[in-house]
């Protein structure tokens, strides 16, 4: 059987399935499988498919790169849920949310510095959490007893944020980045983009772990699958160093919808350098302001001032 007979093989004339080695037709009794990377052809068994793959081999890896960057560049969902108190979509950057480890809800910061009232539409004083009402942790102690909490019940933003507290060794978590690996690998299984991407860049720059592109790549391409910007800008930023502008240029404009403001101003030097068209970057204004619309709201905008103003005043400035 030649290469080129490889995109039908698995079917005879009565599109009946049939093993692309040995041509036998599927029984009850022997169900054909397909090729897990490309699943064009199908196969008795493993011997039939090691027999099969010299003629099959060249077909079958075209097509699995192009399966991979099917999925590689399709719009993730955002990596997180919108806002469960005000509904709207969470912004990107981790000065626009919260992790409450007292409920394990992502929470806006326009709803965490909010004021909370009590069921007679008092203001409440003390400060406490805007979805479940549990007073703020008073101690580092209490913080790291409800975080391992969370973590016992799976709480994939919980078991992510543990992998940081061993990566750093804070709120009393002796420096481990063997765990902080472990409890990064668990949360992005459970489905959390961003432990991929902190996998990814631990590899990238050896931190505890000898260097290593192929890998770090792999788990960036993993957290880009599953909403994390920065992996996806990543990306875009080794194509590039590449030479492969289309593909930065993908990756780049994936990462403006979900909000990625770095991203947009690349595209911009893009067109400027006639690497991206006119209508690429207009595309991509409009994803930015799409996103900058979904987010906005006035409590939002007055917590960001507040935090602007704060921040002034501990620099001494």
């Amino acid at each position: 059987m030649t290469s080129t007979e490889d995109t039908t093989a698995g079917k005879d004339d009565n599109d009946v399935s049939v093993c692309a080695n040995c041509g036998k037709g599927e029984e009850e009794s022997n169900k054909l499988k397909h090729c897990n990377a490309c699943m064009m052809v199908k196969y008795c068994n493993r011997e039939c498919q090691i027999a099969h793959r010299p003629q099959h081999k060249k077909e079958c890896r075209k097509r699995a790169a192009e399966l991979h960057d099917e999925k590689l560049f399709k719009q993730p969902p955002p990596l997180h849920e919108d806002c469960p108190i005000c509904f709207l979509r969470m912004p990107i950057l981790e000065t626009g949310n919260k992790y409450m480890a007292c409920c394990g809800k992502m929470i806006c910061t326009g709803c965490v510095y909010a004021p909370v009232y009590d069921n007679q539409g008092n203001k409440i004083i003390e400060r406490k959490c805007p979805f479940c009402r549990a007073p703020y942790p008073k101690s580092i102690k209490e913080e790291n007893e409800r975080l391992k909490k969370r973590v016992e019940v799976n709480d994939l933003i919980a078991i992510y944020n543990l992998g940081v507290c061993y990566r750093d060794g804070m709120l009393g978590f002796a420096q481990n980045n063997n765990k902080a690996l472990e409890l990064w690998q668990k949360a992005g299984e459970l489905g959390y983009g961003s432990a991929y991407n902190s996998i990814g860049y631990t590899y990238s720059i050896g931190r505890g772990v000898e260097r290593d592109k192929k890998k770090a790549v792999y788990y960036y391409e993993q957290a880009a699958m599953g909403g994390d910007t920065v992996a996806r800008a990543n990306l875009g930023n080794d194509e590039w160093r590449a030479g492969n502008k289309e593909r930065a240029l993908k990756h780049y404009m994936i990462a403006v919808r979900d909000g990625h403001e770095n991203s947009l101003k690349i595209i911009q030097t893009m067109y400027f350098n006639g690497h991206a068209t006119k209508d690429d970057y207009t595309k991509a204004l409009r994803s930015y302001q799409e996103y900058l619309s979904e987010i906005k709201s006035k409590q939002r905008d007055e917590a960001a001032a507040a935090d602007a103003r704060l921040r002034y005043y501990e620099s001494g400035v």
